[in-house]
């Protein structure tokens, strides 16, 4: 994937925790975008299933907040993982990788 882009960063001088943190923002981002737009389609399908659950409202504020929090933290390991493994590549390999 992004094992090249990030080999260029780090053998121009990017330190570690910058392109650690550069990755974890542009997928955060992401993330949190498709968050967003999920949110509609939960809060409609919420009301169209209430009648399914019983003893939680149909909009309950901790499910509501909870699982796109939930859902972010998965997000945040899901990329913080392989970028951990992509910076202990050696620079120069990762740029001979292509």
């Amino acid at each position: 994937g992004r094992t090249r882009e990030i080999g260029i960063r780090t053998a121009l001088g990017a330190g570690p925790r910058r392109v650690l943190g550069s990755l974890l923002s542009q997928g955060l981002w992401t993330a949190g975008i498709g968050l967003a737009v999920g949110m509609l389609p939960a809060f409609g399908m919420a009301r169209a299933l209430a009648f399914a659950v019983w003893g939680v409202r149909a909009a309950d504020p901790a499910t509501m907040a909870g699982i796109p929090l939930l859902l972010a933290a998965c997000a945040a390991v899901a990329i913080w993982i392989p970028a951990r493994r992509a910076l202990r590549v050696d620079p120069v390999a990762a740029l001979r990788c292509e």
